[in-house]
């Protein structure tokens, strides 16, 4: 049901013209009245009028695309290709894309992880009567802001605003995305530590992402897996020990690496959750004056355009994030049908490369020095 502006008006306990001089802002209120009118307009989430050229129309030329942090290049590449597709760039085969009628206008509206900031983002973009909005990225795993993205995309959804997901599960119980392309995160972390197995080793540290996201579980997951499927000895507490958590940052695979190897000197290999973090791992491992791959292994995850600049090159899962940015951009200007069942699983592939080799080619002393 659409909130009104009595609504708003019995919430809050004033009447509808004071509700309409908050919002317009065109004459004055008293602090404690404009409070308590803002934070009715909040908790009924009630929709403004979005620009005047809009108000015709159920949804206006804007797209949002939400990122976790547009600095990093898993999130920036498939921004950058959703918003070729939306912003009407042509390509060959598809000329004209760009007329006046077919274009929009792509905001990425950068989170920096913050659920309150993606909400926050929605909301304003609700406001603005957004034709469709792109979700990249894992999801936090909280009830309290799952129930509130879930009420949200509803809301969206029920405006005519297509939501999309790129590289997110779909919400337990919400039937609001339009589609979801899901990652195959669980699969590729477990082929990338079957390759390690396959290789010969069996004492592997992991440097996972923050517990909260679905993408770290996701790839923690795959990961442990394998080494149960291999029969590789060693109980939960030995697993959590060769396990550390934080962000999806250099710094923190850098720290991560050296606390691992500090708890197990015989580590023959690092596991990180994502090629940035794999780079620090890399640093850590030659500050200790060891070689990769000679005496400790190092693998990523995403295929981000340095991995294979890195030296010696990086072994780590390919995530196609252009085409998985730009189907999502097609999916937001609907120029392409969704998946059936409105979800698609986007493969992983492993790529081999240099920094993972069979253990034991080095000769390491026991203080990890050569």
């Amino acid at each position: 049901m659409t909130v009104t502006l009595a609504d708003v008006a019995a919430r809050a306990r004033v009447s509808p013209a004071t509700v309409s001089r908050v919002l317009n802002g065109n004459y004055p209120v008293a602090a404690a009245t404009k409070d308590r009118v803002l934070r009715a307009v909040d908790e009924l989430d009630y929709v403004l009028n979005g620009p005047a050229s809009s108000l015709a129309a159920a949804t206006s030329d804007l797209v949002g695309i939400l990122v976790n942090d547009i600095a990093d290049p898993f999130f920036g590449i498939m921004a950058g290709a959703a918003q070729s597709e939306i912003g009407g760039q042509d390509t060959p085969g598809r000329e004209g894309l760009g007329r006046a009628g077919r274009q929009k206008l792509a905001v990425v509206c950068n989170t920096g992880g913050s659920p309150e900031r993606e909400l926050t983002y929605l909301t304003l973009l609700q406001r603005q009567r957004a034709a469709a909005v792109i979700l990249t990225g894992g999801a936090l795993e909280d009830a309290e802001h799952s129930a509130a993205m879930t009420a949200k995309l509803g809301r969206l959804a029920a405006a005519g605003t297509r939501v999309v997901l790129c590289g997110r599960p779909p919400l337990a119980g919400s039937e609001a995305a339009l589609a979801a392309l899901a990652f195959d995160n669980r699969g590729g972390s477990r082929r990338l530590t079957e390759h390690l197995l396959a290789l010969g080793h069996r004492r592997i540290g992991y440097v996972a992402g923050p517990l909260e996201r679905t993408t770290t579980r996701h790839r923690l997951e795959g990961h442990r897996e394998a080494l149960r499927a291999a029969g590789v000895p060693g109980d939960a507490d030995t697993r959590e020990l060769l396990t550390l958590h934080g962000p999806y940052t250099r710094r923190s695979g850098y720290e991560a690496t050296l606390e691992l190897l500090r708890r197990a000197p015989g580590l023959t290999a690092v596991v990180a959750a994502n090629d940035t973090v794999a780079l620090g791992a890399c640093a850590a491992v030659r500050d200790q004056g060891l070689r990769i791959p000679e005496d400790v292994s190092v693998a990523g995850f995403d295929d981000l355009p340095f991995s294979v600049d890195a030296v010696p090159a990086l072994t780590t899962v390919r995530l196609p994030l252009a085409e998985a940015g730009a189907r999502a951009g097609r999916l937001a200007m609907g120029t392409e049908t969704p998946p059936p069942g409105g979800i698609a699983t986007i493969a992983a592939e492993l790529m081999a490369r240099a920094s993972t080799a069979p253990p034991g080619r080095g000769t390491r002393e026991p203080n990890g020095g050569r």
